[in-house]
C-alpha cells in the first residue's frame, strides 16, 4: 500500500488562492494518470482525494470545505462523489480487510 500527500496542491495553490496555478498542477496531474493507473493490478484500489477542501476562488487562506471529492479506481471502486475523509479511512480498512477505527463508513 502507498499513500502519497500532494501537499504542494494545498500549500502552492489553494491557501493563497492560485486558481491558474492550481489548474495548470491539476492539469499535469491528470496527464500522469493513465501511466499510473496501467500499472494496477487486479486487486489493486487508488483513491483519489484531499484532507480538506481549499477553493482557490474564496478569499482568505483559512480552510474552505470539510468534504472533499472522492475518486475510486480498481478494485470494487465506482464513483464516489464527496465524502469526509473519515469515509477514505473507513474504505481503505475495507479494502484491506481489517477492522475500521472511528466513526468513518466505507464506500467500497
Amino acid at each position: 500500500m502507498t499513500f502519497a500527500n500532494f501537499v504542494e496542491f494545498d500549500s502552492l495553490y489553494g491557501h493563497p488562492r492560485d486558481v491558474a496555478g492550481y489548474a495548470r498542477a491539476l492539469e499535469g496531474f491528470d496527464a500522469g494518470l493513465p501511466r499510473f493507473l496501467a500499472t494496477l493490478g487486479p486487486g489493486d484500489l487508488a483513491i483519489f482525494t484531499a484532507d480538506h477542501g481549499n477553493d482557490p476562488t474564496w478569499t482568505g487562506t483559512d480552510h474552505t470545505r470539510e468534504r472533499v471529492p472522492v475518486v475510486g479506481w480498481g478494485a470494487r471502486a465506482r464513483g464516489v462523489g464527496l465524502r469526509g475523509f473519515v469515509d477514505v479511512a473507513a474504505s481503505i480498512a475495507a479494502h484491506l480487510g481489517v477492522a475500521a477505527q472511528g466513526p468513518g463508513r466505507s464506500f467500497l
